[in-house]
């Protein structure tokens, strides 16, 4: 079973590098605390929010090990000067030494760690745990429904577009800001507090019909089944609704989505709209049950 395979491999990982100890590393901080040291010194200084979207934090938690970071002297919160509504975390210079040596003990565990294993044994062992890094985000991302102009949307916005203009021949021009929306709906998936994947639904054609937009997986997250599953999410929005099909285009270029689209059901149609940039249509009926 997946599930005892995986809270074995946890029992024997959390044992091997030190987080049953009250001092990590002998840093004489415990694991928690340390993580958030380096997740404010390896991303330069951050927002206490999304310090706390990052690291799925309560605010009491977080505020907890901050005051205890700020009383040792490693860390100083401050008023964003760009947005004095936001609160600032960024290391001392006592921080950045503190932060160094749990990098260089970190690195010392990890290399102690793998060393009884030969080249080819820590090759296969990098590769697995790469996979299994990815799949155990891909599973707990978050998924949430978001305003088009919804920063973390328009950050997300931006990516899609980028990438578009990158794969196209001839590039992508999007036109001007967006136009209002009627009837839009659009979700984005989190890792970390940052956009990997994005889309959305909007009315189309006929009042049974929904056309799925701006469909967008980054690139690092490809192969592990968040496309499919937010396009699945989308078409259960879609049904929420009252919509009983659902239609998109693609360009020819984006071969991965139109696989995508094909083992999810959906079957080639004539164009339906005027996008110069779309050059396959697809459609598919939803069932009252996804």
């Amino acid at each position: 079973m997946l599930t005892d395979v995986l809270r074995r491999f946890n029992r024997t990982y959390t044992q091997r590098i030190g987080v049953l100890d009250d001092s990590f590393l002998g840093t004489g901080r415990p694991l928690a605390v340390s993580r958030l040291l380096h997740e404010i010194g390896s991303g330069g200084p951050a927002s206490v929010r999304d310090l706390r979207e990052r690291l799925d934090l309560d605010s009491g938690h977080l505020s907890r090990m901050l005051r205890r970071l700020e009383e040792e002297g490693l860390v100083a919160t401050v008023v964003d000067p760009g947005d004095r509504r936001r609160r600032v975390v960024e290391l001392s210079p006592s921080g950045q030494q503190a932060y160094d040596d749990l990098e260089r003990r970190s690195e010392d565990r990890a290399a102690t760690l793998v060393a009884p294993l030969t080249p080819r044994q820590q090759e296969r062992l990098a590769t697995a745990l790469g996979t299994a890094d990815l799949l155990v985000r891909a599973a707990t991302v978050r998924l949430r429904e978001v305003a088009s102009d919804d920063p973390v949307a328009q950050e997300a916005t931006r990516r899609y577009v980028a990438e578009l203009d990158r794969r196209f021949p001839g590039g992508f021009d999007p036109g001007g800001p967006d136009a209002p929306e009627p009837g839009a709906r659009y979700v984005v998936a989190t890792s970390d507090g940052a956009p990997v994947a994005y889309g959305g639904i909007r009315p189309v054609l006929d009042e049974r019909t929904a056309e799925v937009k701006r469909m967008w997986v980054d690139g690092a997250w490809r192969g592990a089944g968040l496309g499919a599953r937010m396009l699945r999410h989308l078409e259960d929005l879609a049904r929420e609704q009252g919509y009983g099909r659902v239609v998109l285009d693609t360009n020819g270029t984006l071969t991965e989505a139109i696989a995508m689209y094909e083992r999810a059901g959906y079957t080639r149609v004539e164009r339906y709209n005027d996008n110069p940039y779309a050059e396959a249509f697809f459609a598919k009926e939803l069932s009252s049950v996804s």
